[in-house]
């Protein structure tokens, strides 16, 4: 009898630790959560919003069943509620339609930590660790305050980066346009030089069209201009040479 009490304790022992430990993540992962449902509201445009929300989804969707397994049922109602307003963020077509519900969302996404708090400090109280408890809240907002620098960090980067290629894209156009209208002028002068009554012109998109474009399809783009353009001009010159 007294192996079989030794059994079911150290069975609701393990239990119950495994319940402190889903909670613990659940914790970091809300945090997660909440850190990108925050970078989300703050996007300035659709995309970086949707994308995002998108990972705070995520994130919420790792937190669900470990609440779930840990009993803390105040939270776990929050982030269902959270997950069905994220799943309606993709589908959404305008930034102020997708912003609304992130709107929402980052509310439960912060209620949802507080009640895992509570539930978390519940525990900890029953087991007589309130320091500790004390210095899991303190190191909770440190990293709730790292992954906020890091998201910013990320975020700048990502700016910058984009804002590089833009200047890249754009010196590069200068540079094709600058090629072509010399080489338009040349041919055309030659053209002039040997009495040819043609003249040759080409066409180009407008620059911002253009900036949409990769700098390997910008370099298509214009070859495939300048071979027109060179194309042309043989074909004028081979026409006024043969008169």
């Amino acid at each position: 009898m007294k192996r079989n009490y030794l059994f079911y304790l150290f069975i609701i022992v393990c239990l119950k630790f495994q319940g402190q430990t889903n909670c613990s993540e659940a914790d970091s992962d809300l945090i997660y959560a909440y850190s990108d449902i925050k970078t989300s509201y703050a996007s300035n445009n659709i995309s970086h919003l949707k994308y995002n929300a998108h990972k705070s989804l995520e994130a919420f969707k790792l937190a669900k069943p470990k609440l779930k397994s840990c009993g803390c049922e105040a939270s776990y109602n929050l982030v269902y509620d959270a997950i069905e307003l994220l799943e309606k963020v993709d589908p959404t077509e305008t930034y102020e339609d997708g912003r609304f519900y992130v709107k929402k969302v980052r509310e439960l996404a912060k209620q949802s930590i507080i009640e895992l708090d509570k539930c978390t400090a519940g525990i900890q109280k029953d087991n007589s660790l309130e320091v500790l408890q004390n210095e899991q809240e303190a190191l909770r907002k440190q990293q709730m305050e790292l992954k906020e620098k890091e998201k910013e960090i990320q975020l700048k980067l990502k700016q910058q980066q984009e804002k590089e290629l833009m200047l890249k894209k754009e010196q590069k156009i200068s540079e094709f346009e600058t090629a072509l209208t010399t080489s338009l002028k040349n041919y055309n002068d030659i053209l002039k030089i040997c009495n040819c009554e043609s003249e040759i012109t080409a066409f180009s998109e407008n620059s911002d069209a253009l900036k949409d474009k990769t700098l390997e399809e910008i370099k298509t783009y214009y070859i495939k201009i300048i071979k027109s353009v060179s194309s042309d001009y043989l074909s004028a010159l081979n026409s006024c040479t043969n008169q």
